[in-house]
């Protein structure tokens, strides 16, 4: 992986973790948005590799780890809170 390749995953990864805590009005630090938005990007990338969604580019990926980000948030708040 490339030196660009991986500043571009970091990117999109701290974006996406932006995104999402905007999308549930949460606070995390930045490395917890990158941990967010790292872990939204796989979630995503298994959801539209299973409905055949193919959506190439920068704004593609942001947009697939942000909708995956926001899942992951989701889900996460549903456990904290009911234990």
């Amino acid at each position: 992986m490339s030196g660009v390749g991986v500043f571009s995953a970091v990117v999109i990864g701290i974006l996406a973790g932006w995104i999402a805590d905007l999308a549930l009005a949460r606070r995390h630090s930045l490395f917890i948005k990158l941990l967010i938005g790292v872990i939204g990007s796989f979630i995503g990338a298994f959801i539209a590799q299973r409905l055949h969604l193919a959506i190439p580019g920068f704004l593609g990926s942001l947009v697939v780890s942000a909708v995956g980000a926001t899942l992951f948030l989701a889900v996460l708040g549903l456990f904290r809170r009911s234990a």
